[in-house]
């Protein structure tokens, strides 16, 4: 599904990331962990275009991308939900949704149906503007509203950030009904190593712009994350 290799960034002369090398198989969840600051925002960011890069190469559906702007990536299939959500405040939670499908120039062929299912508390509130939503809800809108594009590999950076333990469950709950559907990988920047723990199937650990470690989740012992994820 996706294919990253020696992908280094710069910014302002400083060095962000350094040859980082990771894959995402086909109907899998893998997880992009590490403390703050250590580039995985960069890595996703730079993926699906928003940040340019200085070298390597990102395949995607055995494709390279690299060249490619941010929207030209969007229609061959990849989703984005960045920190912070940025969901359209003034614009009502069906409005938001509608989006994803005007820009893609789709018929909604019951997938809207299908993630206010993923999401039921979005159908009770599709008239309520996106900023009056808690924290949860604006994040459970995000995800929808990607999932609308019909993307076929989503990254997901932080969305347990700020949420409530509830919430953090039905995100956990609704990301493995998603990969179990086997129509979308799912790439998660994640800090919190039970959801991690749950929802994954492999992971990568990144330091100072590089990957340090890697394997299948269930291989993330005490020893890697006292030394690479422990604050």
């Amino acid at each position: 599904m996706l294919e990253v290799a020696g992908m280094a960034v710069s910014y302002e002369g400083s060095r962000i990331l350094r040859g980082v090398n990771l894959v995402v198989p086909d109907h899998s969840l893998v997880c992009l962990m590490g403390r703050n600051g250590v580039g995985k925002t960069t890595t996703l960011k730079s993926i699906i275009g928003l940040t340019r890069t200085d070298a390597g190469t990102i395949k995607f559906g055995g494709k390279e991308i690299a060249a490619l702007p941010p929207d030209d990536r969007a229609r061959m299939g990849l989703a984005y939900v960045p920190q912070g959500r940025d969901i359209f405040p003034n614009l009502t939670v069906w409005e938001n949704l509608k989006i994803s499908l005007v820009i893609h120039g789709t018929k909604t062929n019951g997938e809207v149906e299908h993630v206010l299912e993923l999401f039921p508390v979005l159908g009770e509130m599709l008239q309520r503007k996106g900023g009056v939503l808690s924290g949860g809800q604006q994040q459970q809108l995000a995800i929808a509203r990607a999932l609308l594009t019909s993307p076929s590999l989503l990254l997901l950076d932080e969305p347990t950030e700020g949420i409530q333990p509830n919430i953090i469950d039905l995100i956990g709950e609704t990301l493995i009904k998603i990969k179990k559907e086997g129509k979308i990988s799912i790439l998660l920047v994640e800090q919190y190593l039970d959801f991690c723990l749950g929802v994954g199937d492999s992971f990568y650990i990144m330091d100072r712009g590089a990957i340090v470690a890697e394997g299948p989740i269930a291989h993330l012992n005490d020893a890697i994350v006292k030394e690479h994820l422990t604050v």
